[in-house]
């Protein structure tokens, strides 16, 4: 299976990459960190990426912080202390693609050289009937995840 490669962005960031490429990398190198920034109740309620059958795991660190949604001012130490170095390849991951696009030009402005926005997210935009999860991201393009 081949993918378009990954979009470059002109600023701020390395740019937007689909779930399946997102995917792809994780299978193919292993500088390649899969960051999930959403929140505690969303990686126990909603589901997070299952990386088991690649023998890793997604490094789960919140780019907000739960309830407030005020922004969690340890997410680059906390990214450091799990052990993510500058060079790394880093593909952050949220709900739709927002929190991760924030969270990518933030580390970006840290020094991370290759942080890439997971387009739609772990569950993509609403349907017709408001629901998430069916028409985009992670969970819609048919990748491993589990839950609670």
């Amino acid at each position: 299976m081949t993918f378009p490669p990954p979009v470059p962005q002109a600023a701020g960031y390395a740019g937007e990459i689909t779930p399946e490429q997102a995917w792809r990398r994780l299978s193919e190198d292993a500088t390649a960190r899969l960051v999930d920034v959403r929140t505690q109740a969303e990686w126990s309620f909603v589901g997070v990426p299952d990386l088991s059958s690649l023998n890793r795991q997604p490094l789960l660190v919140s780019w907000q912080v739960f309830p407030s949604m005020g922004r969690n001012d340890a997410f680059a130490d906390q990214i450091a202390e799990l052990g993510v170095d500058k060079n790394d390849v880093i593909l952050l991951l949220c709900r739709s693609g927002v929190r991760s696009k924030a969270a990518a030009e933030h580390l970006t402005s840290l020094g991370y050289r290759s942080c890439w926005n997971v387009t739609d997210g772990f569950e993509g935009p609403h349907d017709e009937a408001r629901h998430r999860g069916v028409k985009a991201g992670w969970k819609a393009s048919g990748l491993p995840w589990a839950q609670g």
